[in-house]
């Protein structure tokens, strides 16, 4: 089923988190309360900046480590084109 999304959450901090979900509204809501993902334990999630909607579990996580590896600019970048 291709009910999973990447999304990109910019922190308090400036850093962009990058994560999958089926649910990202969900997800996006336990980053605020600090449950799940550790990354959030020393920074506030500020903004959802990307999502990307249409995978399945497996293309979701091959995009999200795609992503993981870019560098900042390359990030933005890609905020930036898929927001127009």
């Amino acid at each position: 089923m291709l009910n999973w999304s990447v999304y990109i959450i910019q922190c308090d901090d400036g850093s962009l988190y990058t994560g999958i979900s089926t649910d990202v509204e969900r997800r996006f809501h336990q980053h605020l309360m600090q449950k799940g993902a550790k990354y959030f334990r020393s920074r506030r999630p500020r903004q959802l900046v990307f999502v990307e909607a249409g995978h399945d579990r497996v293309s979701a996580s091959r995009k999200e480590a795609l992503i993981k590896q870019m560098n900042r600019n390359e990030k933005l970048d890609l905020i930036a084109t898929n927001s127009r």
